[in-house]
C-alpha cells in the first residue's frame, strides 16, 4: 500500500489550503454547514450500502475477498455486507471509505479550530484536542499498512455498518468534543493537561506497538519482539510482546487514546465522553466475536493461548 493514504490526506489539505488562499471558500464552511453536511452523508452511504448489497448478489468470483456470502435475509446482508473486499475500478472500496471517513475526521476538527480561533475561544483545551486528532489521523495514514492484520480489513464484509462507520459515525462522532469545545470553555490545570497528554502518549505506544508487533510477526515470524526471540503457540499465535500481556491489548490503546481525545473537555459533562464510552462497548463485543471465531479457527490452540495469556484487554482487571 505504501504512502498512497498520506499522499492523498496532503494532496486534499493543499487543495483546501489553495481555496482558503485564494478565498473560493471560509476555513468554517464545515463548522457552520455540519448538519447539512451530516443528513448529506448520511443519505449517502444509505446509497452506497444498497449498491454494494445489490453488486455483491450478482458476484460470480470465488475469490475469498470478492465472494458472495449471502443469507438471503436482507436486513443482515445489508448491514454485515455481502462480500469481503469489493472493489472498484482497481480500488479497494473498503480502504477508500476508511480514508474518507478519517480525512472527514480531520477536515471537521480543522473547520472546528478555525470556527474556534475566529470566535476567540481556541485554549489549551482546544488546543491539546485538536493536537491529539491530527497527530492520530496522521499517523493512521502513516502506518496504513499495519490496517491489513486488523478485525475490520481481514473479517468484517463491506456493509451498511462499516460503510455508515467510515463515512458518517468517524468523522461526526469522533469530532463530538470539537463540536462540545465551541460552546463550552474548559480551563485545565497544569496537572490536568500534563495527565492528559500523558494518557495520549501510553494510549499510542500500546495501540501502535502492539499493532506494529502484530504485522510484523505475521510478515517474519521470527522477528524478535522485545530484543527476545517471540514466543508462539502452536505455530501460529503469538504470545510476546503486548500480546504476552492481554489478548487484545492493541484495544487497550485504542481505548486510551479514545479518552485522551475526551479529557480536554472536562468533567462537567458526559457528552464529550460518547466516544469512549461507546468504544468500549463497542470492543468488548468485537473481542467477545473475535474469541468466539478464534476459538472456533485455532480450537485447542487457542485453549492453550488463554491459559498462558489469561487477560482478555486491561490486566488484573479484564
Amino acid at each position: 500500500m505504501g504512502f498512497k493514504g498520506l499522499v492523498s490526506l496532503l494532496m486534499l489539505l493543499a487543495l483546501l489550503g489553495t481555496g482558503f488562499y485564494m478565498k473560493w471558500m471560509s476555513p468554517t464552511v464545515i463548522a457552520d454547514k455540519g448538519v447539512e453536511l451530516l443528513s448529506t452523508t448520511f443519505m449517502f452511504s444509505l446509497f452506497v450500502s444498497l449498491v454494494l448489497y445489490a453488486a455483491g448478489l450478482k458476484s460470480c468470483s470465488q475469490s475469498s475477498s470478492l465472494k458472495a456470502h449471502a443469507t438471503g435475509n436482507f436486513i443482515h446482508d445489508w448491514w454485515f455486507g455481502v462480500q469481503l473486499n469489493p472493489h472498484f475500478m482497481g480500488i479497494d472500496l473498503k480502504f477508500f471509505y476508511v480514508r474518507a471517513g478519517m480525512m472527514g475526521w480531520l477536515l471537521i476538527n480543522l473547520s472546528l479550530l478555525a470556527k474556534s480561533y475566529v470566535t476567540g475561544t481556541a485554549n489549551l483545551s482546544v488546543i491539546l484536542y485538536h493536537l491529539f486528532c491530527a497527530l492520530y489521523i496522521t499517523d493512521y495514514f502513516f502506518f496504513e499498512e499495519l490496517m491489513t492484520s486488523t478485525w475490520d480489513i481481514i473479517a468484517e464484509r463491506l456493509g451498511f455498518m462499516l460503510v455508515f462507520g467510515d463515512l458518517v459515525f468517524i468523522p461526526f462522532t469522533f469530532s463530538i468534543q470539537g463540536w462540545w469545545l465551541l460552546k463550552n470553555k474548559v480551563e485545565l490545570t497544569k496537572v490536568a493537561a500534563i495527565a492528559n497528554f500523558l494518557t495520549f502518549i501510553i494510549g499510542y505506544l500500546v495501540f501502535r506497538g502492539a499493532n506494529k508487533q502484530k504485522h510484523v510477526f505475521k510478515k517474519n515470524p521470527k522477528a524478535q519482539i522485545w530484543g527476545k526471540p517471540p514466543k508462539v503457540i502452536g505455530g501460529k499465535l503469538l504470545a510476546s510482546g503486548y500480546w504476552g500481556i492481554a489478548r487484545h491489548c492493541n484495544y487497550l490503546g485504542d481505548l486510551l487514546l479514545a479518552l485522551s481525545f475526551s479529557l480536554p473537555c472536562g468533567a462537567s459533562s458526559v457528552i464529550p465522553y460518547f466516544y469512549p464510552i461507546y468504544l468500549l462497548i463497542l470492543l468488548i463485543w468485537r473481542e467477545r466475536r473475535d474469541e468466539a471465531r478464534c476459538s472456533q479457527k485455532y480450537k485447542e490452540v487457542w485453549a492453550e493461548y488463554c491459559k498462558m495469556v489469561p487477560w482478555r484487554i486491561l490486566p488484573f482487571v479484564y
